[in-house]
Parts: structure tokens; sequence; C-alpha cells
């Protein structure tokens, strides 16, 4: 999951902070999602497919 939002934002060119910024989190926040360390909410995991134009499944479904 970690690796999949934090290649999806690089995709979009975006930084940590840009992100945070569009969901209206802390760049914090991002960052602990990315490593694993923070379980994020239904709202917030759709907040962030959204804006990485992802599907739910193809950030956060673990194979």
């Amino acid at each position: 999951m970690n690796n999949r939002i934090k290649i999806a934002r690089a995709e979009k060119s975006l930084t940590q902070a840009q992100l945070a910024a569009k969901i209206q989190v802390t760049r914090q926040t991002i960052g602990l999602i990315e490593k694993g360390e923070y379980n994020p909410s239904l709202r917030l995991c759709i907040a962030i497919a959204k804006t990485l134009g992802k599907t739910l499944d193809e950030l956060f479904w673990e194979d």
C-alpha cells in the first residue's frame, strides 16, 4: 500500500505538502501514511484516491 501512494503522488508530480494541502491534512500525515505508520479513515482514503486519479483498490488493496 505505502509505496503505491508515493508512486502515484510522484506520477502527478506532487510533493507530500502539495497533496496534503489538496486534501486538507498535514504533510506529516501523508508521510506517515506512505510509511505505513498511520491508518487513514475511509474518507481520507477516498480523498487521496480522487486527488491522485486512482481507485481505492489501486492504492490500498493488499495483494
